[in-house]
Order: C-alpha cells, then sequence, then structure tokens
C-alpha cells in the first residue's frame, strides 16, 4: 500500500471535524497527542479502552481511567462494562473528568427488548455512539445479506434519533474484501443511511491495504469517530508524525 501523507485541516474536512478519536497510540506519544491544542475546532482524543485491558485487569476500571485522564485524555470509548452497572460507571468518568465517547455494543444488544435498556444505559453514561463491533458471517456472505445488514442499521439509527443518539459500524481487515467486485465496507455504507457512523479503523484499514483518506473522502462527514493505531505492515521504529 501507498501511504499519504494529509494535513490536519484535511484530515478534519475528510469528515471528523465533530469527532471524538479513539486512539491507541505508542506510550511514549500518548500524552502529547492527548493534550495538544489543535486550534479552532478542537478534537478531544479518547482512549478505546480494548486496548488497555491488561491494565484494567491489574488496576480495576478505577484505576485505568484515573491513569487515562493523568495522561491527557479526555474521552474514553469502551468495549465491555466490567461487570459495573452505567450509574456506577457514570460516577467513575465524572471522577476522572471523562466523557464517554463511545461504546462497542454487540448487535443484538441494539434489536427487540434490548435496544431500550441499551438507550437507557448509555444515557446514564453520557454516551451517544453505539458501534458495533462486527457483522456475524451469515451478514458478510453475500451482497444481499449485506444490504439486508445495512437496513437493520437504517432502522436502528431510526429508532436512537429520538434518543439524540447514533449506530454505527467498525472495520476490521475483513471488511475489505470483496464480493461481486465491491467491498463490504462499500456495500454496506452504500446502503446505509448518513446517520449511521461509519467508524474507521486506521490501523485495520493499513493491514488491508486499503487508502484510508480516500475512503473518509468518498463518504464525507460519515466517519464520527476514527481510531487511530499502527497497522500490521508498518515496520517497527519510527510510526507517528505530524503535519502542519
Amino acid at each position: 500500500m501507498k501511504t499519504r501523507s494529509i494535513s490536519r485541516r484535511s484530515f478534519i474536512k475528510s469528515g471528523v471535524a465533530t469527532a471524538a478519536l479513539g486512539a491507541m497510540l505508542p506510550p511514549s506519544v500518548r500524552p502529547v497527542f492527548a493534550a495538544e491544542d489543535y486550534g479552532g475546532k478542537k478534537i478531544p482524543i479518547g482512549l478505546q479502552l480494548y486496548t488497555i485491558g491488561g491494565e484494567i485487569r491489574s488496576k480495576g476500571p478505577e484505576g485505568a481511567l484515573a491513569s487515562a485522564a493523568k495522561a491527557g485524555y479526555k474521552g474514553v470509548e469502551f468495549a465491555g462494562y466490567f461487570n459495573r452497572d452505567a450509574k456506577a460507571l457514570r460516577q467513575l468518568l465524572d471522577e476522572n473528568g471523562l466523557k464517554c465517547c463511545g461504546s462497542h455494543i454487540g448487535l443484538n444488544n441494539l434489536q427487540g427488548e434490548n435496544l431500550a435498556k441499551t438507550i437507557e444505559f448509555n444515557h446514564t453514561i453520557g454516551n451517544t455512539r453505539l458501534v458495533v463491533p462486527s457483522l456475524g458471517g451469515s451478514y458478510t456472505k453475500s451482497k444481499k445479506n449485506l444490504e439486508d445488514a445495512a437496513d437493520i442499521f437504517n432502522e436502528i439509527a431510526d429508532k436512537l434519533k429520538p434518543a439524540g443518539m447514533r449506530v454505527g459500524f467498525h472495520c476490521h481487515p475483513g471488511e475489505f474484501r470483496t464480493i461481486d467486485g465491491e467491498t463490504i465496507w462499500d456495500i454496506f455504507f452504500s446502503r446505509a443511511k448518513k446517520e449511521v457512523i461509519m467508524q474507521c479503523d486506521l490501523g485495520h484499514m493499513g493491514t488491508a491495504g486499503v487508502d484510508p483518506v480516500a475512503y473518509l473522502t468518498k463518504y464525507p462527514g460519515r466517519a464520527a469517530t476514527v481510531h487511530v493505531k499502527p497497522s500490521a505492515k508498518m515496520k517497527p521504529g519510527l510510526r507517528w508524525a505530524r503535519t502542519n
């Protein structure tokens, strides 16, 4: 894959002007990126808690969230709730001055009787972005199945709108394999409404050999959150560079 540099301004224009970034940055640069002043339109950087699972297991969510706040993060994205209820999580967030900038949630928890419970839980923790981390294999077997999945997301988006929430889909490398000449990602988001969040994972996209900038440009305004991390194809050493 040929990589391309992109300026901060161009990146924002590509569709993440209102984003809170789910970040997995190397420890040496986490505080720098988290605390950086981004100018007129600030993009607060959040931490996807899945990336510090070891620390959560050793320190518990209380210690891990405190460490994240001390490092300069402004928010966190959940991927599980550590056997805590919504009120307990909200207290932890408030004590550490953190916002919930998203949560990875299984599709089954956004359907049927589970949806009302999920809305209530996320309202309590202050989250408006409900992101499905992956789809079951049956949904990705054919273009028709993917379009059906997108229609399910469209229905969920309509149901979440009165609550001020949005549903989204997170990518892994597998979302960029092709079916009938189109990638899974393109089939899904060509069908999904603009209200359905496109959560681009730059590391996974790099591993898949696709250009993240091209996708951000192709679907402007859809990437409400972006995961920033190195791809599996990157060589050890200097991985991050700032642009003006």
